[in-house]
């Protein structure tokens, strides 16, 4: 019935309603006092009457302030707080029920904020439509970037990270990824990074670039590397991986090394012994010592010989190529010459150039069909060992070898000159002799040293590119507290656990972060990994995240998994929701991971209070939901899922804060300061 009427008419009536009431108790104390003042003296009596009033008085306004601040306060407090979520983080629908005291400002909020909706809707809709082309051109050049066989690199003119693509990710060695708004010194040795972008501004010239060389941090990889100064500050930096290519060269100087050395001794022998022959001195030590020289020498030859042919094919870079591909390219080119070529090849999956292969047996069958009539051949490509052997059989007489020599010394292709068939055999350390066959048939058996059984395809691998290109000219706060909000480096984190108890044992079981950098979550740069807590899993820790003993029993143990996301986190502040729970847990490892945890620390728990004010429900849960945040009930209590919801949801009050005047992180750890009882509140 009172919700009906008008809230001006409510109030009215209210104050009637204290009027009447503070009158009611003022005479209620007056006649107590009456009552008692022929027996106890008009002194008492009075007093009488004004204790009753005052303490009337004194529960009525109690009353009244606890009906102001649950209907009015509170309630004007959640009808902001709805309305700064829907203008600044597009959160949940306005509660109406909250205010339903307060007349019609509940369902004006309503209005303004469903109008506010509608409108960046459409504006969303409009700004969709706009950007669709250049969405669309985007994702072509990322794509074609995430397919250059080079790693690339982008960094600003300080050397933090702004792009890399997948290429850069193996090159690294940095695991998941790399991490935008870090340093490249974290993940390549600095020194000659430094002194070639030294040069390069120095020289001042835009289109100069400088080549280097350099090595991963843990020196597991040499990089070849070109560097170019990009407007606007920054630099580009190519890098390729030369580490297999100078062991390479190393063994080829080993073994040069070792032929001289092999060779020169008995080659000073034998000229000895000739020299003594020629003189006259043919005795039969001489002659003795002569063929143990001479057997010496061709021994080391074969030997050496023997290891050039094993290793020269590693010296030349081969791609690897299917069998069943190989076989239908030789097909189609016997087709084209009028043969007809039929095939049986196993799933391999072979180490050699497919064009050179194609070529070489490809113009063997033409000149085996000019010679002898030939048109049809049989072609089988089987495994034999580590390698692969390929069999070219047709019905007639064997080719001689001399024949056979003399096609080899002839161009495969008339496209490529320069290739014979000797060239290509060379290039895969092999060779092809012919042989005869039962029932009439002869063959060119050609082996190849390097092949291997093909699995099923894998799915592909999705290669993309991370960048954020803003990084090249933001501005670094040289302190934190000084820092806009917007400029930091983030990581949210969350963590399982096998109980609520760090100081009686419980332990991390899984850990979970994301990286933001202005102002985005970075979708790629993910830390997901279970923890083998080095004791037993309760049953009622699994019902609540689904982590299993089994689950963990081959995962690494906290020491390593902490180092990991340390480095992650590496010149980043952290968030988490409830942070001081979660610290406690990886400071009590801070010997085993060797490195301290003393990185800037934000909580949601309390950004949430500073928003919302400490009356409400600060819950993940209840936090999410406000701002209009699915979490998926598979992903709820999963480090990872948490994570997600959590990182959402600070990038949606990070808006709120600022339009409260909270800008810089010192301006939030003076707000959060204020709301501390929440923390020691849900941590009791």
């Amino acid at each position: 019935m009172l919700e009906k009427l008008g809230l001006r008419l409510r109030i009215f009536l209210f104050f009637a309603f204290l009027a009447l009431t503070g009158m009611a108790a003022i005479g209620l104390g007056l006649w107590a006092g009456y009552t008692r003042l022929e027996s106890s003296g008009p002194g008492s009596a009075f007093v009488m009457a004004g204790a009753i009033a005052g303490f009337a008085l004194l529960g009525l306004t109690a009353w009244v302030w606890y009906l102001f601040d649950e209907n009015v306060a509170r309630a004007i407090g959640r009808i902001a707080g709805g309305m700064r979520a829907e203008a600044h983080a597009g959160g949940a629908l306005l509660d109406e029920g909250a205010a339903r005291y307060l007349g019609d400002l509940a369902p004006a909020a309503a209005a303004v904020t469903g109008s506010l909706t509608e409108t960046r809707n459409a504006l969303a809709e409009a700004v969709q439509r706009e950007t669709v082309r250049l969405a669309d051109e985007k994702a072509r050049l990322e794509t074609l970037l995430s397919d250059v066989p080079v790693g690339v690199l982008l960094c600003s003119a300080d050397h933090q990270l702004a792009f890399y693509n997948g290429q850069a990710v193996d090159l690294l060695g940095a695991g998941a990824a790399p991490g935008l708004d870090r340093k490249v010194f974290a993940y390549l040795r600095d020194g000659p990074i430094r002194q070639a972008h030294d040069r390069l501004v120095a020289i001042g010239d835009p289109d100069a670039a400088s080549d280097l060389l350099c090595a991963t941090v843990a020196g597991a990889r040499i990089l070849a590397g070109r560097m170019r100064l990009v407007a606007g500050g920054g630099y580009v930096l190519t890098l390729r991986d030369v580490t297999g290519d100078l062991a390479a060269h190393a063994a080829r100087e080993r073994l040069l090394a070792e032929v001289f050395d092999r060779i020169r001794r008995p080659a000073a022998n034998l000229q000895t012994a000739v020299g003594v022959i020629a003189e006259g001195g043919d005795a039969p030590e001489v002659s003795a010592a002569l063929v143990a020289e001479a057997t010496r020498l061709v021994r080391a030859i074969n030997d050496l010989a023997t290891r050039y042919d094993a290793e020269r094919a590693g010296w030349w870079p081969l791609p690897m190529v299917r069998a069943a591909d190989l076989a239908d390219s030789l097909r189609a080119r016997a087709e084209a010459a009028g043969l007809t070529l039929t095939t049986e090849a196993a799933d391999l999956i072979l180490r050699c150039d497919g064009f050179e292969i194609v070529a070489l047996l490809g113009s063997l069958g033409e000149a085996i069909a000019e010679r002898s009539g030939v048109r049809r051949f049989d072609l089988t490509l089987a495994q034999d060992g580590a390698g692969a052997v390929i069999d070219l059989v047709w019905q007639g007489e064997p080719v001689g070898i001399g024949q056979l020599e003399g096609w080899l010394a002839r161009p495969v292709d008339p496209s490529a000159p320069g290739v014979t068939g000797r060239a290509v055999l060379d290039t895969h350390a092999t060779e092809c002799w012919p042989e005869r066959r039962g029932a009439g048939q002869a063959a060119i058996r050609l082996p190849l040293r390097d092949a291997r059984r093909a699995a099923r395809r894998p799915a592909p691998i999705t290669r993309s590119v991370v960048y954020d290109f803003d990084l090249l000219s933001k501005g670094r706060s040289a302190a934190v507290l000084d820092a806009p909000l917007a400029d930091l480096t983030y990581v949210v984190f969350d963590t399982e656990t096998t109980g609520l108890l760090p100081s009686q044992g419980d332990e991390i079981v899984q850990l979970a972060a994301v990286r933001i950098v202005n102002g985005r979550r970075v979708e790629r740069e993910v830390l997901d990994l279970l923890v083998n807590p080095g004791r037993p899993i309760p049953p009622r820790a699994t019902e609540v995240h689904g982590i299993t003993g089994a689950m963990v029993a081959d995962a690494p143990p906290i020491a390593e998994v902490g180092r990991r996301f340390h480095d992650f986190a590496e010149g980043a502040v952290l968030i988490a929701h409830n942070a001081p729970f979660d610290m406690e847990f990886l400071r009590r490892h801070e010997a085993e991971i060797g490195a301290r945890f003393d990185h800037p620390i934000l909580d949601t728990v309390l950004l949430s209070a500073v928003v919302f004010g400490q009356g409400e429900t600060h819950s993940l849960d209840a936090l999410t939901h406000r701002l209009g945040i699915t979490i998926p009930e598979e992903a709820r209590h999963t480090a990872i899922g948490d994570t997600l919801a959590t990182a959402d949801a600070f990038l949606k009050l990070v808006p709120m804060l600022q339009a409260q005047g909270i800008r810089t992180f010192g301006d939030v750890l003076a707000e959060v300061k204020k709301h501390g009882r929440l923390l020691r509140d849900l941590n009791a």
